[in-house]
């Protein structure tokens, strides 16, 4: 079965052509090494997926006829993903907040659209 097929199967990706993207652009990995949309995947390959800044492993212990229930996904894949790689998501979520305080810099679009609500209450 291809690459792009099997990640839309095991409901990485909600569509295949998505899954295509994100080969091309050289966020999946089997064994390490970047691949096409149309590489083969075996039994036993590691397959490493580079999705929403967090690198995501699996090993393939089976491959599906077609797309499988949320519930069934885990017969056909183990996944190996380290607890690190979760933690630093963590980080990077409040090293974000860290810079940009509530109320510090300019104001965002919510902001500006409450301070005219407030001024056309006054006057």
């Amino acid at each position: 079965m291809r690459i792009d097929k099997y990640l839309w199967c095991t409901r990485y990706y909600k569509t295949r052509s998505i899954a295509t993207e994100a080969c091309k652009k050289g966020h999946i990995k089997i064994d390490g090494t970047n691949v096409k949309p149309s590489k083969d995947v075996f039994s036993g390959e590691k397959i490493t997926i580079r999705k929403n800044q967090i690198n995501y492993e699996m090993v393939v212990i089976d491959v599906p006829a077609n797309r499988v229930g949320a519930k069934l996904v885990d017969l056909y894949r183990k996944d190996v993903t380290p607890k690190e790689a979760f933690e630093n998501q963590d980080i990077l979520k409040f090293s974000k907040d860290y810079y940009r305080k509530k109320g510090a810099g300019r104001p965002t679009k919510k902001d500006r659209r409450d301070i005219d609500t407030y001024n056309d209450e006054e006057g």
